[in-house]
């Protein structure tokens, strides 16, 4: 066995994307038109015009470095969250400041601080400083944060919440939130990820961007990603106050956003239409999942995501088996096993069509299973 690296980086186990639609073509004999994909919580409008727009504006110029600060994005988030300038770091998606809100704040042997059954990067980012972590047991599949509040000790660093919470689909109210902010340690940052907020309903949002003036240990995290489209550009920011994103900003890499991704978060900001055309989708393919699922009595969790997680045997080794038959079918969901997750898969809400192609590929999915178990 190679001896190359420290052992918490060998230890390890790299982060499994969702299946792309060529491999599973290729894997299955499929052609690629036919395949359904809902594994990986896209937006199923794909990029917005505004963006693609932009795009082509900006690649005028692609001989040229991005700028290294994003000041035009900057801007336009400053203005959309009333915020400072200096108060925004710029991501290669949500993902990156995940990792570098570790690489920050964390030394090897300090601990960080999450949810069970919360994001996978989590638990990678604190591996990869050689933390400690400090998984605290779920409520009901999603964050029970008055535990997190007592699991903090002296040598934790980081806290990380999600809200919605990714696999789960959990939310918690902006009460909830604060309470627990309240109970943080000063020099203890918390992480709360929101890359799924503009999906809310408008009774359950909030904007924790304020709350950032009050807490100086707090970095709300943004992506582009969902809702706006831009999945494929790698787009995130954060938001806190300059004493954090000082520090954030001596770990990002320069240029780490690139030219392209910057124009075309600055046309998916503003695009107000777009935004609105997604969250309304959205909401009715929520309830054309979840009205399947009560059909064919699986339970799942009630989700204020784009996403909802259903548990489709009793067994662990029911979700690979329902993942593979979907597979064969040409409709590719998430198994989520490696969340300790085995009997459930995590369904991305698609386009109309594309969410019925699904329940009528899982009825079959679910027959083979039931004729299987009889026979």
């Amino acid at each position: 066995m190679s001896k190359f690296g420290p052992e918490y980086v060998r230890a390890i186990a790299p982060y499994q994307a969702g299946k792309p639609i060529a491999e599973v073509a290729r894997e299955f004999g499929l052609d690629e038109a036919t395949i359904v994909k809902l594994a990986s919580n896209e937006n199923p409008f794909g990029l917005p015009e505004s963006s693609r727009a932009a795009m082509l504006e900006a690649a005028a110029d692609l001989g040229r470095y991005p700028d290294a600060n994003g000041f035009e994005l900057k801007t336009a988030l400053s203005q959309r969250y009333d915020v400072p300038l200096e108060w925004i770091t710029l991501g290669n998606g949500s993902n990156d400041i995940l990792e570098i809100a570790a690489h920050a704040f964390v030394q090897k042997g300090e601990a960080v601080v999450y949810s069970q059954y919360s994001f996978a990067v989590y638990a990678l980012a604190t591996q990869g400083v050689g933390g400690r972590a400090i998984v605290v047991p779920s409520l009901d599949y999603g964050h029970d944060l008055d535990a997190m509040a007592a699991a903090i000790d002296a040598d934790t660093r980081l806290v990380y919440v999600a809200n919605p919470n990714n696999p789960t689909g959990t939310f918690i109210p902006a009460a909830q939130v604060e309470a627990f902010l309240q109970k943080v340690p000063a020099n203890v940052v918390v992480v709360l990820d929101e890359a799924y907020n503009e999906y809310l309903a408008p009774e359950h949002q909030f904007e924790s961007s304020a709350w950032v003036r009050k807490y100086p240990n707090l970095i709300v995290s943004r992506t582009f990603s969902k809702a706006y489209g831009l999945a494929g550009l790698r787009v995130g920011f954060a938001i806190a106050q300059p004493e954090v994103t000082d520090l954030m900003n001596r770990i990002r890499q320069p240029f780490n956003v690139n030219s392209l991704a910057q124009a075309a978060a600055i046309a998916a900001l503003n695009d107000k239409e777009f935004l609105a055309k997604g969250a309304q989708n959205n909401a009715e393919g929520y309830k054309q999942m979840i009205a399947a699922f009560e059909e064919l009595k699986l339970e799942y969790v009630p989700s204020f995501g784009n996403f909802v997680l259903v548990k489709v045997g009793n067994d662990d080794q029911a979700g690979a088996r329902v993942n593979t038959a979907l597979l064969k079918q040409g409709v590719i969901v998430r198994p989520v096993g490696a969340y300790g997750l085995p009997q459930w898969l995590r369904i991305s809400i698609g386009l109309p069509q594309e969410n019925a192609a699904f329940i009528e590929a899982l009825k079959r999915a679910l027959s083979t299973e039931s004729a299987s178990a009889r026979g």
